[in-house]
């Protein structure tokens, strides 16, 4: 069966983290996506272990479900070859500054006279109606100006960025929802629209929905940021032989833990009796966790654990993920056959449609490998075909 993006053409003219994560997961979902690529291809081809230049394993993960065009967008006829590719799409993404955007002849009222039907989107670092519309943002910046980096500080009071690009993944999840809400909003109108993800806005929201506290109620003296979140002692609890991730939220769940660690009388203390005690005194309840979690091994906690019914898990590493059982039970990694690249292993599409599901269907591909085949489709002739793909030189 085809994904719920069957049908749909993305002109994906995105390179890094956040565009192409974006249009990957459009992919994903059925989408034909043409990844558009200078010469010199995405940067992110470089990075990685690899076993053939410019296919590093980020760049694999980054862009499945793509086909590769290569043009070289300073010369009139490369261009000339694009804008016919998006005379014919449903949807252009691009992660360039707005005003290089506007230079290329690629800005939306552009685009939008030549396809009214089509959704423009794309993520920069700030909103385009600002001053800062064409500053440059990449994931560690906007960690830091979003204030996860402060939030995320360590023993010594100093910022430290999140150990994942965040910021490029949130911000490209988002654009990808953004995008299929648009296309829904044009299965009722008829009409296209632009979308825009700014990356400061979307951690702001995303980062401060429990952490802007009582700044929400305009008293920021109340106090900013979500305790428990911020709590030295909120991390993996260390065992008798290992560490082991356990949460209670409700009063019954406290009740239960306690129980299981053989101290029930402390669900009758005041201090950790009811939710906003527990609240008020989060290091405290914390610390008598962590203190009884050193009793017992983790297999021993982990039995307890299930057997009480409280949500608990091991703090895996990367190399225990790839042997998890319930990831081998569920097939999330898989491994296929790559045309130039040999095995790759590839992670699942997370989320399941019972009528429509999502498909890995093309590993990454190499650099232009699929520049002819994507130009004559789009109806151009040998010569315009030859011209689109010439060099510098003309040849």
């Amino acid at each position: 069966m085809a994904g719920p993006l069957d049908g749909i053409k993305v002109i994906d003219l995105t390179m890094n983290v956040l565009g192409p994560l974006a249009t990957q997961i459009l992919g994903d979902y059925g989408a034909d996506v043409l990844k558009i690529e200078q010469p010199a291809g995405d940067p992110v081809r470089q990075l990685g272990q690899s076993r053939s230049p410019g296919m590093g394993a980020y760049f694999l993960n980054l862009n499945r479900n793509k086909r590769s065009v290569v043009l070289d967008l300073k010369r009139p006829a490369a261009r000339a070859a694009l804008l016919r590719l998006i005379d014919g799409a449903d949807v252009f993404v691009h992660n360039i500054r707005t005003s290089a955007a506007a230079r290329l002849g690629l800005d939306y009222p552009t685009l939008s006279a030549r396809n009214p039907r089509l959704i423009y989107g794309s993520g920069t670092g700030f909103r385009q109606d600002s001053r800062l519309r064409d500053v440059p943002a990449y994931d560690d910046v906007m960690q830091g100006q979003c204030g996860l980096a402060a939030l995320n500080a360590g023993p010594d009071g100093a910022p430290r960025y999140v150990p994942t690009v965040l910021a490029d993944k949130v911000c490209g999840i988002t654009l990808a929802s953004a995008v299929g809400m648009a296309l829904y909003h044009r299965e009722r109108t008829g009409r296209g629209q632009e979308v825009h993800v700014p990356m400061m806005e979307t951690m702001l929201a995303f980062t401060l929905v429990e952490h802007l506290a009582g700044a929400t109620l305009g008293d920021p003296s109340l106090g900013l940021g979500y305790e428990r979140m911020l709590s030295p002692h909120r991390r993996p609890y260390a065992t008798s032989d290992g560490h082991i991730c356990v949460l209670a939220v409700t009063d019954e769940q406290w009740r239960r833990l306690f129980a299981a660690m053989d101290r029930p009388a402390l669900i009758d203390d005041p201090r950790f009796a009811t939710l906003p005690a527990r609240a008020a005194n989060i290091d405290a309840v914390y610390d008598v966790v962590r203190e009884g979690m050193r009793a017992r091994t983790t297999a021993e906690w982990r039995a307890r654990l299930d057997a009480a019914d409280l949500p608990n898990g091991p703090a895996n590493t990367l190399a225990d993920l790839l042997e998890e059982p319930y990831l081998r039970e569920t097939g999330f990694f898989t491994a296929h056959t790559h045309a130039t690249e040999g095995t790759v292993v590839t992670t699942a599409v997370p989320v399941t449609f019972s009528d429509a599901p999502a498909s890995v269907r093309r590993l990454a591909p190499t650099l232009g490998a699929d520049t002819a085949d994507v130009l004559r489709e789009a109806g151009l002739d040998p010569a315009s075909v030859s011209a689109a793909m010439a060099g510098p030189d003309g040849r």
